[in-house]
């Protein structure tokens, strides 16, 4: 992992870097969401409109392949009311932490899910849509430009819902629409995105579900030939558009979309492919892959290759950190960034007078990161298993405590011009080794007291009253949990 791309939403989703595989329905299955959680990045599976079978099916599949968490992208808007009812059950049982939803917003949903202690995701298209979803709960937000590939909710470009959705924004936001390169991950986070998500780039990857023909059509394809076209509909509600490769039904070929007729063009299993369907060619189909829905965004132009994820990934991440100023530079938002740096020109003489030396502050500051990023993710896997309301918001409300304090730490770490650490501490799979919750949440606590008591004793010794500040509202933070959860 690359400490100098560690963001805030990294420790709240756990995972080590800002990328983000997106929940594409049929691509984003097991083998291809396990490749990016080992990669340091964080996936969703893909399940709009399947089975709780392969609901069930898939998520195990994840589990035997890494113990690192992962989500499930549902889409309410394009799946019959029971057939959603049993997705959301499958995704409960299974004790999913995170949940993305898409296309028109269920604040019931949305309630629901939060209630059983899931952090929600929402992918918007507009700012109405954004303010919209985080009034009904959602924990982040992912800004869709219409560079993207895929069902492509609004009409404005990436950067431009970036920054407007990073302004109305309360919760982390992530840039979603047509990104590839560590560039694109660079100026997302200069926007004030957290990160970025990606489709089309690990489509066209080794373990994606995609049919060869599909990531072969992506490789081939030039700057500027993708369609945002209404053509393929059946299976969604009318009027969604959606980013594709060329083909002959784009060229108009076969007749107009919507008349009405239904022509056979290839099988998954015993499900019959029809043309002008919204189903892209997967590797267990058969039929005329040339007429289905190619998927792409405008990322399509500048992938050359199919190659594993985890190597595409490391590709972006390398240079992203070619063109980062800093280690820590990018960890602070710009309401974060401090209007003058610490001054440790007579570190003697602080030290003399008691107060810490920078590096002695910076061995703190990364000491109690790792123990943060651990309780971040020890919280997050365990608000799923809490059976009763109060226990899930307890344990959500200290998940985003620690997120928050490990941002803080991260500033400060950067400011003093220090390198953060990558690790997560061993509080993590001591937490684990407690299959009962209670024991579990009273050992949450321990962890809370030892941060408090690291904090009281650094406390006199912190001679910024800016830093000192801070580690006093932490200090406070970590009293109330301990207070609310005893």
């Amino acid at each position: 992992m690359n400490p100098k791309l560690h963001t805030p939403v990294c420790d709240l989703l756990g995972c080590e870097l800002p990328i983000v595989l997106a929940g594409m329905g049929g691509p984003s299955r097991s083998e291809l969401v396990a490749a990016v959680t080992r990669a340091g990045g964080f996936g969703f599976l893909g399940m709009v409109r399947e089975s709780p079978d392969l609901i069930y099916s898939e998520i195990e599949k994840v589990r035997a392949k890494t113990d690192r968490d992962f989500g499930v992208n549902l889409i309410p808007a394009a799946t019959k009311p029971d057939l959603l009812e049993a997705e959301i059950k499958a995704v409960l049982a299974a004790r999913v932490p995170v949940v993305c939803l898409f296309w028109d917003l269920s604040a019931e949903v949305v309630k629901r899910l939060r209630g059983e202690g899931v952090l929600v995701v929402c992918q918007v298209g507009g700012l109405h849509e954004a303010e919209d979803a985080q009034e009904a709960g959602a924990q982040v937000l992912i800004a869709q430009g219409v560079e993207a590939g895929g069902h492509v909710r609004g009409t404005i470009p990436r950067a431009e819902i970036v920054r407007g959705v990073v302004k109305v924004a309360d919760v982390p936001v992530l840039a979603a629409g047509g990104m590839s390169s560590g560039r694109d991950l660079v100026e997302m986070l200069e926007l004030g995105a957290q990160g970025v998500v990606l489709g089309t780039a690990l489509l066209a990857t080794k373990e994606s579900f995609a049919h060869d023909y599909h990531k072969q059509r992506i490789v081939a394809a030039k700057p500027g030939e993708t369609v945002h076209t209404q053509d393929f509909h059946v299976n969604w509600p009318r009027g969604a558009y959606v980013r594709v490769l060329e083909n002959s039904v784009t060229r108009g070929e076969h007749g107009d979309p919507f008349n009405g007729h239904r022509e056979a063009i290839g099988k998954e299993g015993e499900r019959t492919i029809w043309l002008f369907s919204t189903d892209s060619p997967l590797k267990d189909m058969t039929g005329d892959f040339e007429k289905m829905a190619l998927y792409a965004g405008n990322a399509a132009g500048a992938i050359k290759d199919v190659v594993p994820a985890a190597d595409r990934i490391a590709a972006i991440i390398a240079e992203a950190d070619a063109l980062l100023p800093k280690a820590g530079a990018v960890a602070a938002t710009s309401e974060e960034k401090l209007s003058s740096p610490v001054c440790y020109a007579h570190e003697s003489s602080d030290q003399y007078a008691g107060y810490a030396a920078r590096e002695e502050l910076i061995a703190f500051c990364n000491e109690l990161l790792e123990a943060e990023r651990a309780g971040a993710r020890i919280t997050a896997r365990s608000a799923t298993e809490a059976k009763d309301a109060a226990t899930r918001d307890l344990l959500r409300d200290i998940q985003k405590d620690e997120a928050r304090w490990c941002a803080m730490l991260l500033k400060w770490i950067g400011h003093l011009n220090g390198e953060p650490s990558a690790r997560v501490g061993a509080f993590y799979e001591k937490c684990l080794a407690f299959t009962d919750l209670k024991e579990r949440i009273a050992f949450i606590n321990r962890g809370q007291g030892w941060v408090v008591k690291k904090l009281r004793e650094m406390l006199p010794k912190v001679r910024d009253d800016r830093m000192h500040a801070d580690f006093k509202a932490m200090l406070e933070s970590h009293e109330e949990n301990i207070r609310r959860a005893s």
